[in-house]
This record gives C-alpha cells, structure tokens and sequence, in this order.
C-alpha cells in the first residue's frame, strides 16, 4: 500500500515539473502577416483595377415597333343592277388586272333598250335640224325651239342611262388585285348590291402597328424601317401614317409601314416586329455587365480620368442589343473600369492596368 502511494507521489512530481518548465522556454520569434499588420501599412497600397479605353460612335437609333401586315385596299364587288349570273370566269386565289370580269349577268331585254334609245334619240335630231331651218324663216317661236331641245337632251340621256344599265352586267374589278373570296356562281340571281367577289390589294403592303405615347414623337413620316414577319421574310419600307388620336383603351397610336410587294409574295396577316430608324446620336456600345449604380441609385459607369482616380458617369441606356447595350452621357474619349469597378467608389485613386493586355477578361465585354 505504501508503495503505491509513492509511485502515484513521484508521477504527480514529475507532472508539475514538466507543466512549470513551459513558463521558461523562450517563445517563437514574431513574423509580419499582412492581416495582422498595422492599418497605416496596408493604406499604403492603391487598390488595381483594368481598365479600357471606349471610343463613341455614330448610333443611328431605332424604336421597335409589333403589328401585322395587313392589305392596303380591299373591296367587296358588288352588282349594281339585278340579274341571273350566266358567267363567272375568276376562282378563288386568281390575281386579276384592273377591269378583268368577275361576274356577268343576263342581258335579257337591255340591248333592246338601247336600241330604242337609239332611235328616240335619232328622231330627237331630226326634229331638231327641222325646227333650226324653220326658225331661220321665222315659221317657229322660240318657246317650240327650246321644247325640241329639250326633248333631243332627253333623248341623250335616255340612251346614257340604257347604255349603262347594259353595261352594269359585266361586274368587273375596280383595281389590280387577288381573289379573296368568291360570293356568286352561275346561276344565283344577283340582286342590286349583291357581292360578286372580294378583292384585296397587295401591293403595296401595309404594316399596321402601335406605338406608345413614350415612343410617338420618335417615329415620323418617310423614317426608314427594316422589319421582319413570323415566317422570317425580312421587308423594308417607310413609315407613311401616324395617327394623331390616342386609342382610348391602349393609349397607343396608330402607324402604318409601307412595303413593296410587286410579286404578290407576302401575304397580309403576318405578326411583324419592325425597327423605326429615329435619330443618329454619338454612344458607346458597352457590356451590361459594367453597369453600377451610384448612392443615389442613378445607373452610370465608373472610369478612370488622367490622374487615376475614379469617376462616376451617368449614363442613359438608347438602345439594348444582342452585343452590348447602347449608351450617352460619357466622354467622346473614356477609360471605364472593365474589372475591379464594384470594390472602388468616386474620387478614390487607383492603380490601372490595361485591360486590352488581359485577354481572360474579353469576354467581359
């Protein structure tokens, strides 16, 4: 038992001895480590940033415009005279030249007609030479002189009106044009103000659209515009009507684009998107990626002027495109911060490095 208690005393001695030694040993030698270095140090290092040298260019701005093509005229032809239709030589999808026969009616009794107008007409002169050659003698008053020019008139007239009722059988186009619908055949009986056919005309094109109280001072008459349909035919025209009245519902006004069409190839009814030409301005084309917004919340870009030192721009987006968005309000001539702008603010000195030199950054751009 005693011994026991003597070996558990010897290790406790020898514990106390080994824990106490550590109290005399010299400690390691101090290294400097930049996080824990003094703050004055640190300052001492301007923060580096890359940065590009961004040149302006004529931008010739546009303004997007989503309608549909549409005919420029289009017309239901219809029977000014009544009859059975015994010919109808146009189908449906036919292009007809102005005047072509849509559908013809009976004649019946209309060539006698003006064949007895004919002859009214022929006995009107005769009566008239004769009562000339008897107011020559002074056998003949003038009251009787007036009444055989009147009649003669009557009878001018008369062989008009028979002539035309003949011709109102022959329903013909009033304008070149495609056959859109067909509302008579042989046969029917057509009655005064019937529909014969409809035609539409489609050359040129029409692009009907609406553009916003935003954008309708932008767009004006003979603006050149480029646009493309939902079957991917691109088409080229000029705008040649804006509308002055607002749509009370939408609070768009109405555009019309003209396109030629002399081939007949597009068809009307197709969802278009079209870009108006509006105004040539200068602009820098520049990633979004290199937008920032200052305290104020106002979008801008940060640069870098000649004495290296951080600038903020505002900036005011014209127009977004596939490769880049379009910009004002920048120098003609700009350094922007491609890399690094979101760790500096304005006024803060900085280290540059071209960007240019660092192609892993060029698809920042």
């Amino acid at each position: 038992m005693k011994k026991n208690l003597l070996i558990a005393t010897l290790i406790g001695v020898g514990l106390l001895l080994w824990l106490a030694s550590g109290m005399f040993a010299p400690g390691p030698e101090p290294t400097l480590d930049t996080k824990t270095a003094p703050l004055a140090d640190r300052e001492q290092t301007l923060p580096r940033v890359r940065t590009r040298q961004f040149n302006a260019e004529q931008r010739t701005l546009t303004r997007i415009l989503r309608g549909k093509t549409a005919s420029k005229r289009s017309a239901r032809v219809s029977a000014e005279t009544g009859g059975r239709v015994v010919s109808r030589p146009v189908e449906r999808g036919d292009r007809v030249e102005a005047g072509a026969l849509l559908c013809e009616l009976a004649v019946d009794d209309r060539e006698a007609a003006v064949a007895e107008a004919e002859s009214a007409l022929s006995q009107a002169e005769l009566e008239y030479r004769g009562a000339l050659e008897l107011q020559d003698k002074n056998l003949l008053s003038k009251i009787r002189i007036a009444q055989v020019a009147a009649e003669l008139e009557s009878a001018r007239a008369g062989l008009a009106r028979q002539k035309l009722n003949l011709k109102r059988t022959r329903i013909t186009a009033p304008f070149e044009g495609i056959i859109e619908t067909l509302h008579m055949d042989v046969g029917d009986l057509a009655n005064v103000g019937a529909p014969c056919a409809t035609l539409i005309d489609l050359d040129p094109l029409l692009i009907a659209a609406n553009v916003s109280e935003q954008d309708i001072n932008y767009v004006s008459l003979g603006s050149p515009v480029t646009a493309r349909t939902s079957t991917d035919e691109k088409l080229e025209g000029e705008v040649t009507f804006v509308g002055s009245v607002s749509d009370e519902t939408t609070r768009t006004y109405p555009v019309e684009i003209t396109v030629p069409n002399p081939d007949y190839r597009l068809r009307a009814g197709l969802t278009t998107v079209a870009s108006v030409e509006t105004e040539t301005v200068l602009a820098h084309r520049v990633s979004p990626a290199l937008f920032t917004l200052n305290d104020a919340g106002v979008i801008g870009l940060r640069a870098v002027n000649r004495d290296s030192r951080v600038v903020f721009h505002p900036v005011t987006i014209v127009e977004d495109a596939a490769d880049g968005a379009w910009v004002t309000g920048l120098p003609g001539v700009v350094s922007l911060i491609t890399v690094g702008h979101e760790f500096v603010s304005a006024g803060q000195q900085v280290e540059t490095v071209d960007d240019s030199l660092a192609p892993a950054t060029a698809s920042l751009l």
